[in-house]
């Protein structure tokens, strides 16, 4: 591993962190609905314009074609300029952006790319299903080919702002007598398309707000050429979309809640001896526990980083995305034990006591603790199943 920073780095941390400190919106972002989406594309529409977007993506596809090690330092700049989520451009740009560069078509690529990265679109992610969420082999929805279209029928659940995407990464059942984890396709799909039907989903956090939408697939039409990858080999290309969201798109999440332990360590200084139920001596604890955390977690990023920028590529970053997701939700229940009784108020204004709510699902998304533990035991430990 190299983990020096060289001076044109040093150099380019500088400019980014000089960029972010002068344009970083400073409103607050909606946490859900029309209003959302249209800060969230105006934010990446800014960086793009200014030549911040897709660091590392390739030239030809609009990005600057930087290392990771550059992005890694332009999250952690991000990061310290507090700068808002990309929550609604999170797929497009960490999951279908890269998995249609790795598999997608020139066609593809360049219809695609560009949009994503100017801030144009919104995509959505159409992978989990009823009795198929970790088990993400057992999915039943199907599609049959017929001429120059695949045929979609069936159901996908938990998809995150499906009613405010312009796109959808798709898979779909296109051969029912192969293999569980044969027969699968990775498909584009139009979230226009006649035959697609939403039905919101109430969540604890925005119960007069959709984050969540089920879709319901009536004979969709979608083109064999939003195929990405090869018919029926839909499994690989959605382990290499897994495997952008479990590595290289949590290196910002592990910077944000370094940052924001320190921000928990000058609250809780301010507040103890007031109204906080705990003990100086508890919250104390807890906090050195959290903040040792994020520097093992900040190493494991910078491991995974520099073994992808050697072009190791590995199931290491399931190890990244355990340790970090279960550390982000003991932070968030600390953040409300410091807020004490002014949390149960669940004040529109505080983001903590939000993400609290929202922590609970950190451990199921991209696959469930259970799952990455699993990979780790079987694929980085050598285990047996």
């Amino acid at each position: 591993m190299n983990l020096h920073f060289s001076a044109e780095d040093i150099a380019f941390r500088a400019q980014a962190r000089d960029w972010l400190h002068e344009h970083v919106p400073r409103e607050r972002r909606p946490h859900a609905g029309p209003a959302a989406r249209a800060y969230d594309l105006a934010w990446q529409a800014l960086q793009h314009g200014a030549g911040w977007a897709g660091i590392s993506w390739p030239k030809e596809y609009g990005g600057l074609g930087l290392s990771l090690t550059r992005q890694l330092i332009w999250h952690e700049e991000y990061a310290r300029a507090d700068a808002p989520d990309h929550h609604l451009c999170f797929v497009a740009l960490n999951h279908a952006g890269p998995t249609i560069m790795a598999n997608g078509t020139e066609a593809q690529k360049q219809y695609h790319l560009s949009r994503i990265l100017k801030g144009e679109v919104i995509w959505c992610q159409g992978f989990s299903e009823p009795n198929a969420g970790s088990d993400l082999g057992s999915l039943r929805t199907r599609a049959r080919v017929d001429g120059d279209h695949l045929v979609v029928s069936g159901s996908k659940i938990w998809t995150s702002h499906g009613h405010l995407s312009d796109w959808q990464e798709l898979l779909v059942r296109t051969d029912a007598s192969a293999a569980k984890h044969k027969g699968i396709s990775w498909v584009i799909c139009d979230m226009q398309s006649p035959g697609l039907t939403l039905r919101p989903i109430e969540i604890m956090t925005s119960p007069n707000q959709t984050h969540f939408v089920q879709c319901f697939y009536d004979d969709v039409r979608i083109p064999l050429a939003n195929v990405v990858g090869d018919l029926n080999d839909g499994w690989n290309v959605a382990m290499s979309t897994l495997a952008f969201e479990r590595g290289t798109a949590q290196i910002r999440d592990q910077i944000r809640y370094a940052y924001l332990v320190e921000d928990m360590i000058a609250k809780a200084t301010a507040r103890l001896g007031n109204d906080c139920p705990l003990s100086r001596d508890e919250i104390g604890a807890r906090l050195a526990d959290l903040r040792a955390d994020m520097a093992a977690a900040r190493a494991m990023t910078y491991m995974v980083v520099s073994r992808a920028d050697a072009g190791m590529r590995g199931s290491e970053t399931s190890l990244m995305r355990a340790m970090v997701g279960e550390t982000q939700q003991r932070a968030r229940r600390l953040a409300l034990d410091i807020l004490g009784p002014y949390a149960l108020e669940n004040p529109e204004e505080d983001d903590w006591v939000y993400f609290y709510l929202r922590s609970f699902s950190i451990t199921i998304a991209a696959g469930t603790a259970q799952i990455q533990r699993n990979i780790i035991g079987e694929r980085v430990l050598g285990l047996p199943r």
